[in-house]
């Protein structure tokens, strides 16, 4: 097929079988989008729902606020829609996705990680002030949006839905913003209540601490703050993942099957591989979101099995120090 622009191949990425463990297990690999990952789905839904309502106009600015690859999918489909992309993200951004944003043209503005979003020296706050500041400025607010997880009931859940002709018993997958899991396991739970969506959450976020998160390393997953994109009634449970589980998966996935994910994909395999070995039925079919790829963060050296201790040690000792929230 012979696309006009590059956002027209966004979806449709494949699922291929995982064979690590007893139950059925298949990866929905979303890091095949062309910007590289499953938020070029709902950046693109944002933007053209702001156009065709007149919120976003020919010559127009998008800003928003990222850890990465909502800002790197808003650049990719700004810069092929001839719009000025401003991305605010905080200092835990990773390298590549720092460079793959101004590789697409966006302007990017650097903040000190803050504890909340809702903090007023975030890098939301001051993409918010940036937005309110710019003329013809568009702002897809993508953590409170709804739009974000409608984008996934429009085109993730049922591309999933199809793809495995209606045999999905199971969906893993990780809830940052919970615009993935929200919106895609709606549309599957409206086709078949039985089906279970499971979300994959950082062991030190703020929901699973109860309003007392701690620092952890992973990008692109942790429910840390309360929004209207994340549907608690769609969920039936949440997965808790540490650092060093999420981390520990990659090397295996990486040298024994050719995946090379994100720490986020990890985390996702890692809980739906115990999850399966517990629970799961010669019948069920569990898809997992692999979210984004390893090649946004192989400076941070996860991937190579000898370094694989390392990396583990350097996490260990970042949660306990360095880092903060997202």
């Amino acid at each position: 097929m012979i696309h006009r622009a590059i956002y027209h191949a966004i979806g449709n990425t494949p699922i291929i079988g995982v064979p690590i463990t007893s139950g059925k297990l298949y990866a929905k690999l979303e890091y095949l989008n062309p910007g590289g990952s499953v938020k070029d789905r709902s950046a693109l839904y944002m933007i053209e729902y702001a156009e065709k309502h007149g919120q976003l106009k020919p010559g127009g600015t998008i800003i928003d606020a990222s850890s990465g690859n909502q800002g790197i999918a808003m650049a990719m489909i700004g810069a092929a829609k001839g719009y000025t992309v401003i991305i605010c993200v905080s200092e835990k951004i990773s390298q590549e996705k720092l460079q793959t944003l101004r590789a697409y043209g966006a302007q990017v503005h650097i903040f000190p990680t803050t504890d909340s979003l809702d903090h007023p020296e975030s890098y939301h706050a001051h993409a918010i002030k940036l937005h309110q500041q710019t003329p013809n400025s568009f702002m897809p607010n993508q953590y409170y949006n709804i739009l974000n997880a409608q984008a996934h009931y429009k085109l993730l859940g049922p591309e999933i839905w199809q793809q495995t002709e209606g045999h999905i018993t199971h969906l893993f997958a990780a809830a940052g913003t919970g615009g993935t899991i929200s919106g895609a396991g709606r549309f599957l739970k409206e086709q078949n209540p039985n089906i279970r969506i499971i979300a994959i959450d950082s062991i030190n976020s703020y929901r699973a601490t109860n309003g007392h998160p701690k620092p952890y390393h992973i990008e692109g997953m942790g429910v840390d703050f309360i929004s209207p994109v994340y549907d608690e009634a769609i969920i039936d449970e949440a997965i808790l993942v540490s650092d060093q589980q999420a981390l520990s998966i990659l090397a295996t996935l990486s040298h024994q099957h050719g995946l090379l994910v994100g720490p986020s994909s990890g985390a996702v395999c890692f809980a739906a591989m115990h999850y399966a070995q517990n629970h799961f039925c010669s019948k069920d079919i569990g898809i997992m979101i692999f979210g984004d790829s390893g090649r946004a963060y192989l400076t941070r050296n996860y991937y190579a099995s000898d370094q694989q201790e390392d990396s583990l040690k350097l996490v260990k000792t970042e949660n306990s120090e360095s880092l903060t929230i997202r």
